[in-house]
């Protein structure tokens, strides 16, 4: 591939270092929870052109699975969703791609505030979807637990009832039509009716179809049951490769798993600052801004289509992204250098029209 590389951003807390708050002394950044803070991120990252940020949630109050705390490391998390649609209005281009968990998650609500992000941003609007495989974590909910190898099966239904209730809407089911007093054409609002193992939901949503019909929907994958889920269910996964060899090697477990229309983003912690002292699922990438470009562009000969970086530290490697590594890409041809006004983030991408299975041809 020799044309325009796409790249995102991961935000999480203070960013992915375990301990990134112990490198922020006196540097005037506010708290993880502030909307200021992510405002701030979120207007960072568009000022570099990003093609869209992701915000990370779990069911936790720190990353990862384990049900102590440490109380070494930030605690203590919003609600991604709800930060996204709080920077949208600050916003005009970048896509906003927050994580909300199926597991224990009613579809029908993760629907609906999706479909509500798209329209307060205007067609910008994504999901990253992810599973939540322990016990302490069902006892939150004070809910059944969910058997592993149920998890994804359960997801890919989740998916398609939060893609059938976006559809239930019609998009000119709103007509507002003043000679007759209709606000809406009934007609045009449609029962889902999905019956499956997991979930029975009548609709339609109470959200009418969001502006670009069918948000993104991305996941995070590292082995092949993931990479079928993605296949079958998302627009958009997440790879991490450690080098070009494996990054080969992935692409063709996706390919295989029939992944072939998916968009492929690959992994990489970025540390431009050298704390690179810690375990990741992703690659921790220490060395200079040239040679992240060097590596990047070599991976999309290979075959990926965009990068997602992830900054160790959000208040130094962030700028850094924004300052050397977008331009040095566009110094290279394969970065844009201006967004298109009006331009969704399906379009941004390359996807295609998304039309909706209950209208009538």
């Amino acid at each position: 591939m020799t044309g325009l590389l796409h790249l995102a951003v991961a935000l999480d807390g203070f960013g992915w270092h375990p301990q990134a708050w112990r490198f922020l002394s006196g540097s005037g950044v506010g708290s993880a929870l502030g909307g200021r803070y992510w405002a701030d991120l979120a207007v960072t990252a568009e000022r570099g052109l990003l093609d869209f940020l992701t915000i990370d949630d779990t069911l936790m109050p720190q990353p990862g699975r384990r049900e102590r705390i440490d109380p070494r490391r930030l605690a203590g998390r919003a609600d991604a969703v709800l930060v996204a649609a709080r920077v949208a209005p600050l916003t005009r281009h970048i896509g906003l791609v927050p994580v909300a968990t199926v597991t224990h998650t009613e579809p029908f609500h993760i629907s609906k505030s999706i479909a509500t992000l798209d329209y307060v941003s205007h067609g910008r609007a994504g999901w990253q979807v992810r599973v939540s495989a322990t016990e302490h974590e069902a006892a939150l909910f004070g809910r059944r637990s969910v058997r592993p190898d149920e998890l994804f099966a359960e997801a890919r239904d989740c998916v398609e009832v939060v893609r059938r209730l976006w559809d239930s809407w019609e998009d000119d089911a709103v007509i507002r039509d003043i000679t007759t007093g209709r606000y809406i054409d009934t007609e045009k609002l449609h029962y889902i009716d999905f019956v499956g193992k997991y979930f029975s939901v009548k609709g339609p949503s109470i959200t009418p179809r969001p502006p670009q019909g069918q948000p993104l929907v991305s996941a995070l994958a590292h082995a092949t049951p993931i990479y079928e889920f993605a296949s079958a269910a998302a627009d958009v996964v997440f790879i991490t490769p450690t080098d070009g060899s494996s990054a080969q090697g992935i692409l063709a477990q996706v390919h295989a798993a029939g992944g072939g229309e998916l968009k492929v983003f690959a992994d990489v912690v970025v540390s431009f600052d050298g704390h690179d002292e810690f375990k990741s699922d992703a690659l921790v990438f220490a060395g200079r801004a040239t040679e992240l470009v060097d590596m990047l562009l070599d991976w999309q000969r290979l075959g990926i289509d965009g990068a997602r970086l992830r900054p160790a530290v959000n208040a130094n490697d962030l700028p850094v992204i924004v300052d050397q590594v977008v331009p040095l890409l566009q110094r290279a041809g394969r970065f844009r250098t201006g967004y298109r006004d009006g331009e969704t983030l399906r379009e941004r991408l390359g996807l295609p029209p998304a039309p909706n299975r209950y209208t009538v041809q």
